[in-house]
């Protein structure tokens, strides 16, 4: 009897390696992964992260114009050359009052 049972777990090994083996996801067709296009408008968060600032002076920043944004519909957007043309201003205001 133990021999049986021995003839019956190999067979039963064997069956599971050969179902493994047809269980192997067929390969896919070659899809070429697309990166996500860069934002050209952020939200006043996302423009505060960028800007290293907290959430709150950057809608007073906006409030106020020194950072420009647009309005879609309900939303507020900063345009990404509005960040960089925004920090480039800080950076040459000290040297205009020291000049």
């Amino acid at each position: 009897m133990t021999d049986r049972a021995t003839d019956i777990a190999a067979t039963l090994a064997k069956l599971a390696a050969l179902l493994a083996e047809q269980e192997q996801p067929a390969p896919q067709p070659d899809r070429t992964v697309r990166a996500m296009p860069s934002r050209v408008l952020l939200t006043v968060e996302e423009a505060a992260e960028q800007l290293g600032v907290g959430r709150t002076t950057a809608y007073a920043l906006v409030r106020s114009g020194e950072l420009e944004s647009v309005r879609i519909g309900r939303l507020r957007r900063i345009p990404k050359e509005a960040i960089n043309t925004y920090a480039a201003r800080l950076v040459q205001q000290p040297q205009q009052n020291a000049a």
